[in-house]
C-alpha cells in the first residue's frame, strides 16, 4: 500500500525513506543532521534507522 499522507497513525520508525519528504524532515531533526548527511549515511549503511544511528554515532 502506498503512503497516505492523510493517515497520521503510527509511522514506521525502523526504516528511513529518503523518497518521502516528511520522513526526511523527521529524521534530519531526530538525528540532528543535514539532508546531505542523512542521505550519505543511508547510502553508506542502508535504510535501517538503527544502522544509521550507529553510523552517525547517535
Amino acid at each position: 500500500m502506498s503512503d497516505d499522507l492523510n493517515n497520521r497513525g503510527q509511522q514506521d520508525r525502523i526504516r528511513i525513506n529518503m523518497h518521502e519528504e516528511h520522513e526526511v524532515r523527521y529524521w534530519t531533526q531526530e538525528l540532528g543532521v543535514s539532508r546531505d548527511e542523512l542521505a550519505q549515511a543511508v547510502k553508506d549503511v542502508g535504510v535501517m534507522a538503527a544502522d544509521v544511528r550507529k553510523h552517525l554515532g547517535r
